[in-house]
């Protein structure tokens, strides 16, 4: 559990890092990565209901992915925030790197973050 706490954190705090006034369409990818991944680990949801909520986002996911790599206003930043982005493919572009190496999505992600199915399975429910 508290693996999954981590991650969610993670991934919601890089779409509240990103966040600014006018929010382009690299934070916006950024707000919506951290919305779907936040679906595939909330525990309240029944299957169907994540398995829909998730259909959605992903859907929308690809289209905000596709308009960062076409977007020609980020080829002239040189800023920290886009650098780390475009360095980091496969968990910027989640769906498409999770496509490419044919596995899913929170799988894919899992995997970039150092989240083993081994290690997953042996951590402990516990307070800190």
């Amino acid at each position: 559990m508290n693996i999954m706490k981590t991650a969610l954190i993670v991934a919601v705090s890089g779409a509240i890092w990103a966040g600014s006034a006018s929010a382009g369409t690299l934070e916006n990818l950024e707000r919506e990565r951290a919305i779907v991944l936040g679906t595939y680990l909330d525990q309240a949801l029944e299957a169907n209901e994540r398995q829909s909520r998730t259909q959605i986002s992903r859907n929308r996911l690809i289209d905000l992915e596709r308009m960062v790599l076409r977007d020609k206003s980020l080829a002239g930043k040189n800023t920290p925030h886009v650098r780390k982005a475009f360095d980091n493919y496969d968990l910027t572009f989640l769906v498409h790197a999770a496509t490419e190496g044919n596995r899913d999505v929170l799988d894919h992600w899992l995997e970039q973050i150092g989240v083993s199915t081994h290690s997953l399975m042996s951590a402990r429910v516990g307070r800190r």
